[in-house]
């Protein structure tokens, strides 16, 4: 099929943003997110990517069977990986993307990143929630397990996961908070650094995520 995408910016970085579940491609601009980074894509210090997802098509999508909805995933996956990230490579002449996104966006980053640290430069998570299992239904198979960051990466021994600068961003009363803490709680046990920023007195909504955004994006290097 094909997939819709903005690009905000022409040279820079590479910064794959997914939206927030079930969003479209456009909804970061939406909400304001682009607006919060403008100073970076002005600057040419970043090219930004927002692509489509399939959530309805897969992790959403209640009419098929829990393994229809991983293998159609795993295809999502596929098209980042040999589509999207090596296009966004070539155009910006930089060897590795940044991946980042807000709620179920930040899942998606996370996925893609613990499965491919070698074309992973930077992860910037916001409000994110990494254990897929919620939309599986009780039922559980190798494209759930590779597509579910909590259960994979315990036993991944990629040396490029250490290279990777990782951010996950929640706040005191993120829904999210316990996800974040989990997936901090893991890399810890491997040793790999990263930032758990929790902001204080703050829900999981847009007006933390603009906050956070600019900052994360300012350590990018």
């Amino acid at each position: 099929m094909d997939m819709e995408m903005l690009v905000f910016g022409d040279r820079g970085y590479p910064v794959i943003l997914f939206p927030t579940s079930q969003g479209k491609y456009y909804q970061n601009k939406d909400h304001g997110l682009i607006d919060s980074i403008s100073w970076f894509i002005d600057q040419g210090l970043v090219k930004i990517y927002c692509p489509a997802t399939i959530d309805n098509l897969t992790w959403y999508d209640k009419s098929i069977h829990p393994a229809e909805r991983a293998r159609r995933y795993t295809w999502y996956d596929k098209m980042l990986h040999d589509e999207l990230v090596p296009w966004a490579m070539h155009e910006t002449g930089v060897g590795k993307v940044a991946v980042a996104g807000c709620s179920f966006g930040g899942y998606h980053a996370a996925n893609y990143a613990f499965k491919h640290p070698e074309r992973t430069g930077h992860l910037f998570s916001m409000g994110g929630a990494f254990d897929i299992k919620m939309f599986t239904d009780g039922f559980f198979n190798d494209d759930i397990f590779y597509n579910n960051p909590v259960d994979f990466l315990p036993g991944s021994n990629n040396p490029d996961l250490w290279q990777i600068n990782i951010i996950l961003g929640t706040s005191e009363w993120d829904i999210c908070l316990n996800y974040n803490r989990q997936l901090s709680d893991i890399l810890n046990r491997k040793h790999i650094n990263h930032w758990l920023d929790v902001r204080p007195q703050a829900k999981h909504d847009w007006p933390v995520w603009k906050e956070m955004f600019p900052h994360y994006l300012s350590t990018v290097k």
